[in-house]
Parts: C-alpha cells; structure tokens; sequence
C-alpha cells in the first residue's frame, strides 16, 4: 500500500468516526427527552442498565461517544475531536432544551481533556488499553458534570457508569479489530 492510499484510507475512516461522533451528541440529546421505559414530565427518559438500575437513554449513544472520540484522534488528530464537539452541540441545539446542550458540551469538553491526557500517551503502543482506560475515565468526568449540570443531582451517577461502561465494553473487539488490520495494513496514529 502506498503511502498516498494509506493517507486517503485514514482520511475517509477518520472522517466517518467523525460524522458518527458528531452524531452521538444530538442524538443522545435528543433520547433523553423521548426515549425510555420510564419518561416523566420534569425528568429524564430513563432506561434499565442493570437490574434495579436505571440511566437517562442518551447514556447508550455517550458510552460509543467515548470510543469514537478515540478513534477520531486517532485517525484526524484531537482538534478535530474538540471540532465534533463543538459541532455536535451546535446540532443539539436543534434538537434539545439548551439546558442539556450546556450540561452535555461543557461535560464533553472536559472528559477530553481527561481522555487526552491518557488516551494519546498509549495509544500508539496500546491502544486497546489506552481507549478503555481513556473511556473509563471520561465517562466517570462525563457523567459526574453532565448529572450535576443538567439535572443539579447524582441520583444517576451509579446507572450513568454502568450504561457508558457496557457501551465501551461492546466496542473493544471492534477496536482490536482495527489494531491489528492497521498494524497489517501499516496504517498509524495521526
């Protein structure tokens, strides 16, 4: 493969976990007033994440969020991570109360920096390791802003991390999958 293909390869693949990326936040957004087993008035649509344990829905699209943030980096760089963000809440506000749109790009926004700090030192060496420590973290930085800003309480904190850590977990055999078809391909990092 010549080196002109594997740009374009990264390109194209970083820019379709980036159009996915920037769709999670609206999308998420968007669950939380209309998708759930339980839907109130003056709450969050909520989902079973474990038994007796309830999240807001939008936890579902977070939790691949996270993964897709990494993979974004990892292919386009972190400033188009940051980008996504930005553009994904410029779409939520479209579609969501912009109570959530703050909480949830002000809880982005820092989880990257969180997930940067751990995510890009493994990530060429390690990079399943380096996205479920990275995601790991984010979420528990994600999930703590997020609750506290849009709802004021951590009444859902515990369902929040169990939801995005199922989300992450669902996610590894298909980043293992693309570690080891860049390492035979020769595809790096950005």
């Amino acid at each position: 493969m010549t080196n002109g293909t594997i740009e374009t390869r990264k390109t194209i693949e970083g820019g379709i976990f980036l159009v996915l990326f920037c769709l999670t936040i609206p999308v998420a957004n968007w669950m939380i007033g209309n998708v759930g087993t339980v839907c109130g008035p003056k709450s969050p649509c909520l989902i079973p994440v474990a038994p007796g344990l309830m999240a807001p829905s939008g936890v579902l699209m977070i939790g691949v969020a996270l993964v897709l943030r990494d993979l974004v980096q990892r292919r386009l760089g972190v400033e188009f991570g940051i980008a996504a963000i930005l553009a994904g809440a410029a779409i939520s506000a479209g579609v969501a109360p912009a109570s959530l749109v703050i909480a949830s790009t002000t809880a982005f926004l820092l989880s990257e920096f969180v997930d940067f700090a751990i995510y890009t030192p493994l990530a060429r060496r390690r990079l399943v390791t380096a996205v479920v420590l990275s995601s790991m973290a984010g979420l528990l930085v994600d999930s703590i802003v997020f609750l506290w800003l849009a709802f004021g309480s951590l009444e859902y904190l515990a369902g929040q991390v169990v939801g995005k850590t199922w989300m992450v977990l669902l996610s590894i055999p298909l980043v293992a999958l693309l570690r080891r078809r860049d390492a035979r391909l020769g595809l790096t990092a950005a």
